[in-house]
């Protein structure tokens, strides 16, 4: 059956042990020997793995000359992952502050809300009340044109129209008398050319 490849972990795993047991310095191309054939580790991929490494800060490197060289040591490896498991407990302690917070304001917010007979039949009552609100805001609506203020807009609003109509009223009655004057039309000629009633009037 064909082999299973590393995966990435596994890869950068392995490049790790590569430093630790040697403790040595590395050019890339030094790794790309070495990877291959002491951790099967294609040499194809010991750069993206090397990279992967010095991007999280557990390989070190610096340019001398032309040359960029690669190291790590256990000792950082270490710290490294005392300081991750420090922040990982202190991140725990925070989440734990906030959990017991939350907690404790969830039993406060249930002081006064048990689920006794008392509060139950206060809560039924509130329920009718608010629906007996529903109904009389109902009832209120069907009969608000009897509303005095309501009559008095609507009063209001028609004495505008009437005084709007009177005024059209007045000025058709203005344009029909200077027709007849100016070119000598009969009022009916007028009324029937411009569909103008004959029995239009003001309104009382």
């Amino acid at each position: 059956s064909k082999k299973k490849g590393l995966s990435f972990e596994e890869k950068r795993a392995r490049m790790m042990e590569i430093f630790f047991e040697t403790k040595d310095v590395f050019q890339l191309k030094d790794l790309e020997k070495i990877a291959p054939k002491e951790k099967g580790i294609t040499s194809m991929s010991v750069k993206e793995i090397l990279q992967s490494l010095v991007d999280d800060g557990m390989v070190d490197t610096d340019r001398i000359g032309t040359s960029n060289y690669f190291w790590a040591f256990p000792s950082k490896a270490l710290h490294a992952r005392k300081r991750k498991l420090e922040e990982l407990e202190s991140q725990f302690a925070e989440s734990s502050q906030k959990k017991d917070a939350l907690q404790k304001s969830i039993e406060k917010s249930k002081i006064g809300r048990e689920d006794t007979a008392d509060r139950a039949a206060l809560l039924k009552d509130l329920a009718a009340l608010r629906q007996k609100k529903e109904q009389l805001k109902t009832e209120i609506d069907k009969y608000r044109e009897c509303d005095p203020d309501v009559v008095e807009e609507m009063r209001q609003t028609n004495q505008v129209a009437k005084e709007a109509a009177n005024r059209w009223t007045d000025n058709i009655f203005s344009v029909k008398s200077w027709a007849k004057r100016k070119f000598g039309f009969e009022e009916s000629r007028i009324d029937k050319g411009f569909g103008i009633p004959e029995d239009l009037d003001y309104i009382d």
